[in-house]
């Protein structure tokens, strides 16, 4: 399978920081608009893409391009053609669970890394894939008496970069994955990557397990967002706070270690 072509935009100079959106999403919506650019642009040089299947990244018509592990590739391509060797990471919902990937399988390569909206899917919630994919391919939207597909649908289509059948085939794929110990694999307990996971406390199922996702990394910290879900908490200036302040303790440690 040809690698495809992946867009993605910098922002600023310094210590780079790579910005991983959500499912149909891009980096536009999810980073850009939201403020996010602008909080982390004065500290770091910002690093967006548009992952596979979203935004203006080339869009593969097979189920199985769209795996997190595969998908995680693409951020380590990107890496690569920018020259970087490492850098922070901030991934939400989708681009979370790239992270997880990441983190099992190429931890060096990371300075720390922020995993937003993430936890374990449960049966019920993973099957709801079924039900999104549906409602990306009725032929009439009207028609969608399912609201998770009436839901998705009107995500999907409010960004016309979107294609609802790359999103129907990558949610197929992705919502059985969303497992992240399991993504991340046993090396997960040895990892020396300053970790931060953050959730809307009502992210649901996510919350349910993302205590014990953070007690199988090493120093990880958890941060649950008052009031927040899934939906909001990415847009949420207490979720970039959270961060901000994560990264200036990262790096008034890095100042300390490098004192004589």
């Amino acid at each position: 399978m040809t690698e495809p072509r992946i867009h993605y935009e910098t922002f600023g100079a310094g210590r780079p920081i790579v910005l991983v959106h959500g499912w149909g999403t891009d980096l536009r919506h999810n980073w850009v608009e939201t403020g996010w650019v602008d909080a982390l642009r004065p500290i770091r040089r910002v690093v967006a893409l548009d992952c596979r299947g979203h935004g203006r990244s080339e869009k593969p018509r097979e189920q199985a391009a769209y795996g997190y592990r595969a998908m995680s590739r693409d951020v380590l391509r990107v890496m690569d053609t920018l020259g970087i060797t490492t850098a922070d990471f901030v991934g939400y919902s989708m681009g979370a669970f790239m992270g997880a990937c990441l983190l099992g399988d190429d931890p060096k390569r990371f300075t720390s890394m922020v995993l937003g909206g993430i936890g374990d899917e449960t049966p019920k919630s993973s099957a709801v894939c079924v039900a999104i994919a549906a409602g990306l391919r009725a032929s009439d939207p009207d028609a969608i008496t399912d609201p998770l597909g009436r839901a998705a649908r009107a995500y999907a289509e409010s960004n016309p970069d979107n294609d609802l059948e790359v999103l129907a085939l990558s949610a197929l794929q992705m919502w059985p994955e969303g497992y992240p110990r399991t993504l991340a694999g046993p090396g997960l307990a040895a990892i020396d990557v300053s970790v931060l996971v953050v959730n809307g406390e009502d992210d649901q199922p996510y919350v349910r397990s993302d205590e014990r996702l953070v007690a199988a990394i090493p120093g990880a910290r958890l941060v649950r967002i008052a009031g927040a879900n899934h939906a909001s908490a990415v847009a949420d200036p207490r979720f970039r706070n959270a961060v901000l302040e994560f990264l200036s303790g990262l790096d008034a440690r890095r100042v300390q270690s490098s004192e004589p």
